[in-house]
Protein backbone atom coordinates (compact mmCIF):
# COMPACT_ATOMS: atom_id res chain seq x y z
CA UNK A 1 0.00 0.00 0.00
CA UNK A 2 1.76 3.40 -0.84
CA UNK A 3 2.64 6.01 1.20
CA UNK A 4 1.10 9.69 0.93
CA UNK A 5 3.10 11.74 2.01
CA UNK A 6 2.14 14.52 4.97
CA UNK A 7 4.11 17.96 5.61
CA UNK A 8 6.01 17.00 8.54
CA UNK A 9 8.30 13.97 10.54
CA UNK A 10 9.52 14.77 13.94
CA UNK A 11 12.78 13.77 13.97
CA UNK A 12 15.37 14.33 17.19
CA UNK A 13 13.03 16.78 18.69
CA UNK A 14 11.88 18.91 15.86
CA UNK A 15 9.43 18.92 12.82
CA UNK A 16 10.97 18.68 10.00
CA UNK A 17 9.50 18.59 5.77
CA UNK A 18 8.29 15.11 5.03
CA UNK A 19 11.37 15.16 1.85
CA UNK A 20 14.12 16.66 5.17
CA UNK A 21 13.48 13.80 6.83
CA UNK A 22 16.83 11.41 5.36
CA UNK A 23 18.92 9.76 7.41
CA UNK A 24 22.84 8.85 6.51
CA UNK A 25 23.45 5.65 4.12
CA UNK A 26 25.76 4.47 6.65
CA UNK A 27 23.58 4.53 9.71
CA UNK A 28 23.95 1.17 12.00
CA UNK A 29 20.02 0.34 11.94
CA UNK A 30 19.83 0.40 8.14
CA UNK A 31 22.55 -2.46 8.06
CA UNK A 32 22.30 -4.36 10.97
CA UNK A 33 18.25 -3.81 12.25
CA UNK A 34 19.03 -2.75 15.63
CA UNK A 35 16.42 -0.91 15.99
CA UNK A 36 12.64 -0.56 17.67
CA UNK A 37 9.33 0.43 16.60
CA UNK A 38 5.76 0.86 17.03
CA UNK A 39 2.77 1.13 14.89
CA UNK A 40 -0.20 3.45 16.13
CA UNK A 41 -3.66 4.64 14.66
CA UNK A 42 -5.33 7.97 15.56
CA UNK A 43 -9.01 7.54 14.61
CA UNK A 44 -11.55 10.51 13.65
CA UNK A 45 -13.32 11.54 16.39
CA UNK A 46 -16.12 14.18 17.48
CA UNK A 47 -13.08 15.82 19.31
CA UNK A 48 -10.42 15.61 16.79
CA UNK A 49 -7.98 13.08 16.31
CA UNK A 50 -8.15 10.25 18.81
CA UNK A 51 -4.62 8.15 19.24
CA UNK A 52 -5.56 5.02 20.43
CA UNK A 53 -4.07 3.46 23.37
CA UNK A 54 -0.61 5.87 22.72
CA UNK A 55 1.11 5.46 26.23
CA UNK A 56 0.61 1.91 26.01
CA UNK A 57 2.59 1.55 22.47
CA UNK A 58 5.09 4.39 23.58
CA UNK A 59 5.51 2.26 27.25
CA UNK A 60 6.13 -0.79 24.34
CA UNK A 61 8.79 0.86 22.86
CA UNK A 62 10.47 1.41 25.55
CA UNK A 63 10.28 -1.64 26.62
CA UNK A 64 11.57 -3.38 23.29
CA UNK A 65 14.53 -0.94 23.71
CA UNK A 66 15.50 -2.07 27.23
CA UNK A 67 15.42 -5.29 25.66
CA UNK A 68 17.76 -4.51 23.19
CA UNK A 69 19.77 -2.69 25.51
CA UNK A 70 19.27 0.80 23.68
CA UNK A 71 18.61 3.95 25.85
CA UNK A 72 16.69 6.42 24.28
CA UNK A 73 17.56 9.93 24.71
CA UNK A 74 13.77 11.12 25.45
CA UNK A 75 10.92 10.32 28.22
CA UNK A 76 8.04 8.18 27.58
CA UNK A 77 5.71 11.27 28.11
CA UNK A 78 8.17 13.17 25.78
CA UNK A 79 7.74 11.09 23.17
CA UNK A 80 3.96 11.23 23.76
CA UNK A 81 3.55 14.84 23.74
CA UNK A 82 5.39 14.52 19.99
CA UNK A 83 3.42 11.80 18.90
CA UNK A 84 0.48 14.43 19.96
CA UNK A 85 2.35 17.01 17.86
CA UNK A 86 2.81 15.11 15.13
CA UNK A 87 -0.47 14.09 14.19
CA UNK A 88 -1.64 17.67 15.06
CA UNK A 89 0.54 19.41 12.20
CA UNK A 90 -0.56 16.93 9.71
CA UNK A 91 -4.18 17.87 9.61
CA UNK A 92 -5.89 14.45 9.23
CA UNK A 93 -8.82 13.34 10.99
CA UNK A 94 -7.65 10.11 11.16
CA UNK A 95 -4.16 8.71 10.20
CA UNK A 96 -1.38 5.61 10.84
CA UNK A 97 1.77 6.39 13.27
CA UNK A 98 4.76 4.82 12.94
CA UNK A 99 7.65 5.95 15.41
CA UNK A 100 10.57 4.29 15.51
CA UNK A 101 13.99 4.45 17.03
CA UNK A 102 17.56 3.60 15.68
CA UNK A 103 21.00 3.73 15.62
CA UNK A 104 22.59 6.36 13.98
CA UNK A 105 25.43 7.23 11.89
CA UNK A 106 29.08 7.54 13.02
CA UNK A 107 30.06 3.97 13.98
CA UNK A 108 30.58 0.73 11.75
CA UNK A 109 30.52 -2.57 13.06
CA UNK A 110 28.40 -4.71 15.48
CA UNK A 111 28.99 -2.80 18.41
CA UNK A 112 26.14 -0.32 19.03
CA UNK A 113 27.45 0.52 22.10
CA UNK A 114 29.29 3.97 20.52
CA UNK A 115 26.05 4.91 18.29
CA UNK A 116 23.84 7.92 19.11
CA UNK A 117 20.23 6.99 19.22
CA UNK A 118 17.99 8.89 16.57
CA UNK A 119 14.48 9.05 17.50
CA UNK A 120 11.41 9.93 14.29
CA UNK A 121 7.48 9.73 14.04
CA UNK A 122 5.84 9.95 11.02
CA UNK A 123 2.24 9.76 9.97
CA UNK A 124 0.42 9.12 6.86
CA UNK A 125 -3.25 7.87 6.03
CA UNK A 126 -3.53 4.31 5.83
CA UNK A 127 -6.25 1.72 5.62
CA UNK A 128 -6.51 -1.60 7.31
CA UNK A 129 -3.55 -3.75 6.39
CA UNK A 130 -6.00 -6.93 5.38
CA UNK A 131 -8.43 -4.90 3.49
CA UNK A 132 -11.56 -2.73 4.60
CA UNK A 133 -13.79 -5.53 4.55
CA UNK A 134 -11.87 -7.86 6.40
CA UNK A 135 -13.87 -8.23 9.42
CA UNK A 136 -16.92 -9.41 7.16
CA UNK A 137 -15.04 -11.17 4.00
CA UNK A 138 -12.66 -12.99 6.21
CA UNK A 139 -8.70 -13.54 4.52
CA UNK A 140 -7.28 -16.59 3.82
CA UNK A 141 -3.99 -18.02 4.98
CA UNK A 142 -1.10 -20.59 4.96
CA UNK A 143 1.04 -21.92 7.66
CA UNK A 144 4.35 -20.33 6.55
CA UNK A 145 7.17 -22.73 6.18
CA UNK A 146 9.38 -19.94 7.89
CA UNK A 147 9.27 -20.55 11.70
CA UNK A 148 8.73 -17.87 13.94
CA UNK A 149 12.07 -16.85 15.97
CA UNK A 150 12.68 -18.72 19.23
CA UNK A 151 13.46 -16.83 22.53
CA UNK A 152 17.20 -17.33 22.13
CA UNK A 153 18.09 -16.53 18.77
CA UNK A 154 15.98 -13.24 18.32
CA UNK A 155 13.83 -11.71 21.22
CA UNK A 156 10.09 -11.86 19.92
CA UNK A 157 8.94 -9.95 22.86
CA UNK A 158 11.11 -7.35 21.53
CA UNK A 159 8.90 -5.27 18.02
CA UNK A 160 12.29 -4.81 16.53
CA UNK A 161 12.80 -3.56 13.30
CA UNK A 162 15.66 -6.74 12.41
CA UNK A 163 12.81 -9.30 13.92
CA UNK A 164 10.28 -8.24 10.57
CA UNK A 165 13.24 -10.02 8.45
CA UNK A 166 11.50 -13.66 9.46
CA UNK A 167 7.73 -11.71 8.89
CA UNK A 168 8.34 -10.27 5.82
CA UNK A 169 9.28 -13.49 4.02
CA UNK A 170 6.59 -15.27 5.45
CA UNK A 171 4.29 -12.57 4.46
CA UNK A 172 6.04 -12.07 0.51
CA UNK A 173 5.63 -15.94 0.39
CA UNK A 174 1.58 -16.34 1.32
CA UNK A 175 1.03 -13.42 -1.29
CA UNK A 176 2.85 -15.52 -3.76
CA UNK A 177 0.78 -18.38 -3.63
CA UNK A 178 -2.48 -16.42 -3.58
CA UNK A 179 -2.93 -16.07 0.39
CA UNK A 180 -4.03 -12.77 1.79
CA UNK A 181 -1.38 -13.56 5.14
CA UNK A 182 0.80 -16.26 6.56
CA UNK A 183 0.49 -17.72 9.61
CA UNK A 184 3.61 -18.76 11.60
CA UNK A 185 4.71 -21.96 13.87
CA UNK A 186 7.07 -21.80 16.59
CA UNK A 187 10.43 -24.16 16.43
CA UNK A 188 7.79 -26.87 19.11
CA UNK A 189 5.31 -26.50 15.87
CA UNK A 190 2.79 -24.66 18.19
CA UNK A 191 1.03 -21.86 16.30
CA UNK A 192 2.61 -18.26 17.38
CA UNK A 193 1.20 -15.32 15.42
CA UNK A 194 0.93 -13.66 11.63
CA UNK A 195 3.00 -11.69 10.25
CA UNK A 196 2.00 -8.97 11.69
CA UNK A 197 -0.74 -9.82 13.74
CA UNK A 198 -2.34 -12.01 17.24
CA UNK A 199 -4.60 -15.21 16.71
CA UNK A 200 -8.07 -15.61 17.98
CA UNK A 201 -9.33 -19.43 17.46
CA UNK A 202 -12.76 -20.40 18.55
CA UNK A 203 -12.99 -23.97 20.13
CA UNK A 204 -15.98 -25.45 22.02
CA UNK A 205 -17.39 -21.50 22.08
CA UNK A 206 -14.31 -19.79 23.83
CA UNK A 207 -11.50 -17.96 22.28
CA UNK A 208 -8.00 -19.23 22.85
CA UNK A 209 -4.56 -16.94 21.83
CA UNK A 210 -1.88 -18.40 21.79
CA UNK A 211 1.00 -17.28 24.77
CA UNK A 212 3.87 -15.32 24.85
CA UNK A 213 6.32 -18.09 25.56
CA UNK A 214 4.80 -19.17 21.71
CA UNK A 215 7.04 -16.61 20.20
CA UNK A 216 3.74 -14.35 19.73
CA UNK A 217 4.59 -10.59 20.65
CA UNK A 218 2.68 -9.23 23.41
CA UNK A 219 -0.28 -7.04 21.48
CA UNK A 220 -1.96 -3.85 22.51
CA UNK A 221 -4.58 -4.75 20.00
CA UNK A 222 -4.93 -8.41 21.79
CA UNK A 223 -5.24 -7.06 25.29
CA UNK A 224 -7.97 -4.58 24.33
CA UNK A 225 -10.01 -7.10 22.17
CA UNK A 226 -9.52 -9.81 24.88
CA UNK A 227 -11.29 -6.88 27.05
CA UNK A 228 -14.06 -6.49 24.74
CA UNK A 229 -14.77 -9.94 24.40
CA UNK A 230 -14.72 -10.74 28.14
CA UNK A 231 -16.83 -7.42 28.58
CA UNK A 232 -19.52 -9.01 25.89
CA UNK A 233 -19.42 -12.34 27.73
CA UNK A 234 -17.13 -14.12 25.51
CA UNK A 235 -14.42 -16.19 27.31
CA UNK A 236 -10.85 -16.07 26.18
CA UNK A 237 -8.28 -17.99 27.73
CA UNK A 238 -4.57 -18.32 26.70
CA UNK A 239 -3.16 -21.98 25.60
CA UNK A 240 -1.14 -23.23 22.84
CA UNK A 241 -2.59 -24.37 19.68
CA UNK A 242 -1.67 -26.60 16.99
CA UNK A 243 -2.05 -26.15 13.43
CA UNK A 244 -5.32 -28.53 13.62
CA UNK A 245 -7.17 -26.61 15.58
CA UNK A 246 -6.74 -23.96 13.31
CA UNK A 247 -8.38 -26.72 10.78
CA UNK A 248 -11.74 -27.00 13.02
CA UNK A 249 -11.94 -23.85 14.19
CA UNK A 250 -15.53 -22.87 15.24
CA UNK A 251 -14.65 -19.19 14.54
CA UNK A 252 -10.97 -17.43 13.89
CA UNK A 253 -10.18 -14.11 13.87
CA UNK A 254 -6.33 -12.30 13.96
CA UNK A 255 -5.75 -8.34 15.08
CA UNK A 256 -2.98 -5.92 15.25
CA UNK A 257 -3.01 -1.72 14.98
CA UNK A 258 -2.76 -1.86 11.07
CA UNK A 259 -5.32 -4.99 10.98
CA UNK A 260 -7.54 -4.04 13.27
CA UNK A 261 -10.33 -7.20 13.52
CA UNK A 262 -10.17 -9.53 10.56
CA UNK A 263 -11.88 -12.56 10.33
CA UNK A 264 -10.31 -15.45 8.81
CA UNK A 265 -11.94 -17.52 6.24
CA UNK A 266 -9.71 -20.14 5.51
CA UNK A 267 -6.19 -21.62 6.62
CA UNK A 268 -4.59 -24.07 4.21
CA UNK A 269 -7.82 -24.18 2.05
CA UNK A 270 -9.77 -25.57 4.81
CA UNK A 271 -12.80 -23.46 5.07
CA UNK A 272 -13.97 -21.90 8.78
CA UNK A 273 -17.43 -19.59 9.23
CA UNK A 274 -16.63 -16.50 8.43
CA UNK A 275 -17.69 -13.96 10.00
CA UNK A 276 -18.62 -16.35 12.79
CA UNK A 277 -20.95 -14.48 15.39
CA UNK A 278 -18.61 -13.80 17.96
CA UNK A 279 -16.04 -12.50 15.93
CA UNK A 280 -18.46 -9.91 13.74
CA UNK A 281 -19.50 -8.97 17.64
CA UNK A 282 -16.17 -8.44 19.02
CA UNK A 283 -15.13 -6.40 15.40
CA UNK A 284 -17.48 -4.40 15.56
CA UNK A 285 -17.68 -3.20 18.85
CA UNK A 286 -13.90 -2.72 18.49
CA UNK A 287 -14.66 -0.29 15.71
CA UNK A 288 -16.63 1.51 18.29
CA UNK A 289 -14.08 1.74 20.94
CA UNK A 290 -11.28 3.17 19.00
CA UNK A 291 -13.33 6.34 17.39
CA UNK A 292 -13.96 6.81 21.52
CA UNK A 293 -18.07 6.20 21.46
CA UNK A 294 -17.90 3.43 24.04
CA UNK A 295 -18.13 5.36 27.66
CA UNK A 296 -15.79 2.49 29.42
CA UNK A 297 -13.15 2.72 26.89
CA UNK A 298 -12.48 5.61 26.39
CA UNK A 299 -9.47 6.13 28.84
CA UNK A 300 -7.69 4.82 25.82
CA UNK A 301 -8.00 7.33 23.28
CA UNK A 302 -5.80 10.36 23.85
CA UNK A 303 -6.29 13.23 21.91
CA UNK A 304 -3.54 15.15 19.52
CA UNK A 305 -3.12 18.61 20.78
Amino acid sequence: MPITPTEKIWMNGELVPWDDARIHVLTHTLHYGMGVFEGIRAYETPDGPGIFRLTDHITRMFQSAQILGMEIPYTPEELVAATKATVASTGLASCYIRPIAYFGYGEMGLNTLPCSVDVSIACWPWGAYLGDDALTKGVRMKISSWTRHDHNTMPPAAKTTGNYVNSSLAKVEALKAGYDEALMLNPQGFVSECTGENVFVARKGRFITPPLSSGALEGITQSTVSTIAADLGFEVTVGELARSDLYIAEEMFVCGTAAEVSAVASVDDREIPSPGPMTLAIGEEYHRTVRGEVDRYKDWVEHAE
